[in-house]
């Protein structure tokens, strides 16, 4: 009995640590400016003279999605480690509040996408690799795409971790 119990035990404190390490660890949207030492309302004249030649790069912007993911990988009916990835987005300038509108869809749609990789066999093994990997974002970004539409350039993977159990 308890080692049916075990894995689900695991799996709610991994998460519950998860989600309660990445509330402490997340700086508050106040203090990002206030960290760094600069001041988004005073823009250096030389600065100022450049932005009026904006590169693609100046058209995008980043959004962490809230909260890891914590993905189970099953073997032969048995929970043999966990995943957990944070993600993030490359997105057209101006998104933000669109995505942050979608984000329980995509995390719904994110998931589903990582337990399909789960199940194939992408966590085991050497995970990280890029050929292995490189599949991965593209089903990620595809996901995106799809339900939120093209203003989604890219899904970045800024942490993962597997622990075995």
């Amino acid at each position: 009995m308890l080692s049916k119990l075990l894995p689900v035990i695991l799996l709610i404190l991994g998460t519950g640590g998860g989600i309660g390490a990445g509330i402490m660890l997340a700086p508050a949207p106040e203090e990002n400016h206030a960290a760094s030492g600069t001041d988004p309302s005073h823009v250096p004249a030389a600065v100022a003279e450049d932005s009026s030649e904006e590169s693609e790069e100046d058209l995008r912007e980043y959004i962490k999605i809230n909260n890891q993911f914590v993905v189970p990988v099953v073997d032969r009916d048995q929970l043999t480690s966990l995943v957990v990835i944070s993600l993030s987005l490359e997105t057209a300038k101006g998104t933000s509040e669109k995505v942050r509108a979608y984000e329980p869809k995509l995390r719904d749609v994110f998931l589903q996408v990582l337990f399909d990789h789960a199940n194939m066999g992408g966590f085991r093994g050497a995970f990280t690799r890029s050929d292995v990997l490189e599949p991965l974002r593209t089903a990620l970004r595809e996901a995106a795409q799809k339900h939120v539409g093209k203003g989604i350039y890219d899904v970045l993977i800024m942490e993962i971790s597997r622990q075995d159990v």
